[in-house]
């Protein structure tokens, strides 16, 4: 076994590493560029290096400042993580070459598998089903197109070298082929240095199963049974379960033998994923390969009780796989959501910022947070914006639903946007709950999944008024404890007046929605009145935000935050933002492009769609940025006359940076 491996990754997988390779006594590495020099995963490591700047392909991508790292510190073998170089078979062959021991596949099965139009060709050798479609090298656009229409549409166009949702993108009918085709290699070649693409038909309904493989330098292969990922947005994963709903003995045999099969074919050692589009009469086609470790690999720990990094380790170093097919089992159900800086009702756009406020659910038998954060650490522009994944388990899917909900409730997260409130409304779905499962769920549930015009429960404004009052009296108390009177009537936060009760008003925004909390001090607490429903209130808060409340006698507990000029409320299973309005402050909140034409976060200009002196119609495209690996199109808000851009293809732009000058249209 190894004393020491270097981790090529960073954020929550890096730390995932860390965790097992310390329990196992072997010392660790990280690696880290400027952005990450106080990352939790170079806190977490034995041993840093830093290898350059903030942008991943002059740091984290740099196989030679890697190579360069693990030699200095000692390192006999390095582990990939998932993402960055953890599938460049340049990578691998670099490690073979300098003595290091890559924790993953031979470079031959990266090569076979990288390109999916290769692997296609090698699973139809080997007799595993696949899609319908054209997995060829004439990459000329109006081939491509000609083939999508002999295929039939639907059909789906993906990078050949891709993998997490990125390079794809669906396409409806043939007038839409071109631009959409175009749109994918630009992504594709951006994220993946290749722009060359497949294009397939794309399966209506179509579940995504997967099965995670493994193999030893013996020749041994298992499967560890599946993982269902259907449920999807821009074709990247939202939740996660194993087993997969719905599943019989059959078919997991089936499946789980294909893809042994796709595994022996390319000569496969160590962690893999074989993926699959399932249909919903139970017929499935290949889609690809991953030869790496998961994202979503905890569900399959938590089914089968091992460690799959551990595993990992053992078969890099020589050892036969710990298991043989016959001795894995599956105990229970498990779901991982993934929790994300980013604003489900802005499109999900991604969120920067500080964790201001970062409390996850405790952990013990039935939850797991995997994480590469802590409070007061930063989201930054410069990676993928994940926060977490929680995992959680129970006997059964019905249990470990309301784990699900349970653990998203107690999550708390203030500082940047993020996406707990829908994934709670995600996993309590009639669909989801019911295991009506495709990977179009989240579209077709969009009245349930994005509700419009919520309205915010009164309590909502009791809980932040009382947080707000138990703070001014906590401040006053720690003031008088400073001064040379500390008993001094005139330090306290009572309200009281000569024959009188005082009354005075807390205002609260919410969105467009004002609300005036009038308080009346009382003896031994406040009476709250909203929109003329008064209630009686009491409780403690604490320095941490958590606030043990009382309002009519019902109890309760909740979380008030306060940030920025914001109160977050975490109550009953819900978060709320509400906005501390002074009554004594008059105007706006300062003004803006209308529309979207201020850059939504900071990224790149790819591409200038309309041209300077345009006339163009509300919604049309006019620029293209690339932010978090996306691409984002900014459109006109109203018809009107494109005057200027403020930027040109390529330059680097700040979140609320004017983009475009548009004249609107009179009348």
């Amino acid at each position: 076994m190894f004393n020491k491996i270097l981790v090529a990754n960073r954020g929550e997988i890096a730390c995932r590493v860390i965790k097992t390779a310390r329990r196992m006594g072997i010392r660790t590495v990280a690696v880290y560029s400027d952005a990450d020099a106080n990352a939790r995963h170079v806190r977490l490591a034995d041993e840093a290096v830093a290898i350059g700047p903030a942008a991943a392909r002059e740091s984290y991508l740099v196989i030679d400042k890697i190579i360069a790292a693990a030699k200095a510190t000692g390192a006999q073998a390095i582990h990939p993580g998932y993402g960055f170089l953890s599938e460049n078979e340049d990578f691998c062959e670099a490690c073979e070459r300098e003595g290091l021991v890559f924790i993953g596949p031979p470079v031959s099965a990266i090569r076979a598998m990288g390109s999916k139009s290769e692997a296609k060709k090698l699973m139809e050798a080997a007799r595993v089903p696949l899609t319908p479609g054209y997995h060829g090298d004439n990459q000329d656009p109006a081939y491509l197109h000609q083939q999508a229409d002999a295929i039939g549409y639907p059909v789906l166009i993906k990078a050949a070298a891709g993998g997490g949702g990125k390079g794809m993108r669906l396409v409806e009918q043939s007038a839409d082929f071109i631009d959409a085709l175009a749109s994918c290699k630009r992504e594709a070649s951006s994220s993946f240095g290749d722009d060359h693409v497949l294009v397939e038909k794309y399966i209506t309904r179509p579940r995504h199963i997967e099965i995670q493989v493994f193999g030893d330098t013996q020749g041994n292969v298992v499967y560890l049974f599946e993982r269902d990922c259907s449920v999807q947005r821009r074709h990247q994963k939202v939740l996660e379960e194993a087993p997969a709903p719905g599943m019989t003995p059959e078919r997991r045999a089936a499946m789980g033998q294909a893809a042994v099969e796709a595994a022996r074919a390319v000569g496969y050692v160590g962690a893999g994923t074989v993926e699959f589009i399932a249909n919903q009469d139970g017929s499935f086609y290949f889609m690809e390969m991953n030869t790496r470790l998961q994202v979503e690999h905890p569900v399959t720990e938590m089914i089968t009780g091992l460690d799959l990094v551990e595993w990992q380790l053992r078969v890099a170093s020589g050892e036969p796989l710990p298991l043989a097919q016959e001795q894995l089992q599956i105990r229970g159900h498990a779901l991982e959501a993934r929790i994300y800086a980013e604003d489900p009702a802005k499109g999900f756009l991604p969120s920067t910022g500080q964790l201001v406020h970062l409390a996850p659910p405790a952990e013990g038998l039935h939850v797991r947070v995997d994480t590469g954060v802590e409070e007061g650490d930063e989201i930054s522009p410069h990676y993928d914006p994940m926060i977490a994944k929680l995992i959680v388990w129970d006997i059964n899917r019905d249990r470990a639903l309301a784990r699900m909900l349970q653990a998203l409730a107690d999550y708390r997260v203030v500082g940047v946007a993020n996406n707990i409130d829908f994934l709670s409304r995600l996993t309590a779905c009639p669909a989801f709950a019911g295991a009506d499962l495709d990977t179009g769920l989240i579209e077709r549930e969009r009245t349930y999944l994005f509700p419009e015009g919520e309205t915010v429960p009164d309590e909502v404004f009791h809980i932040a008024a009382l947080a707000e009052l138990l703070r001014e009296r906590e401040r006053a108390l720690r003031f008088a404890s400073r001064g040379s009177d500390p008993l001094s009537p005139w330090h306290a936060r009572d309200g009281w007046r000569l024959n009188a009760t005082t009354r005075r008003n807390l205002m609260f925004r919410v969105g467009e929605v004002e609300r005036s909390v009038t308080v009346a001090y009382l003896g031994d607490g406040y009476q709250l009145t909203v929109e003329g429903r008064s209630v009686m209130a009491r409780g403690e808060l604490n320095p941490r935000g958590l606030l043990r409340v009382e309002l009519d006698g019902t109890r309760m507990d909740a979380t008030v935050i306060a940030a920025a000029g914001r109160r977050h409320v975490f109550a009953q299973g819900r978060a709320w933002q509400l906005a501390a309005v002074d009554p004594l402050h008059h105007g706006g909140d300062g003004g803006g492009a209308e529309g979207g034409l201020l850059a939504p976060m900071p990224g790149k200009v790819i591409a200038l769609v309309a041209a300077v002196g345009a006339k163009v119609e509300k919604g049309a495209p006019l620029l293209i940025l690339e932010a978090m690996k996306m691409e984002h199109t900014i459109t006109a808000p109203v018809a009107g006359t494109v005057k200027a851009f403020r930027f040109a293809v390529g330059d680097q732009v700040g979140d609320g940076a004017e983009l475009v000058e548009l004249e609107k249209v009179s009348g």
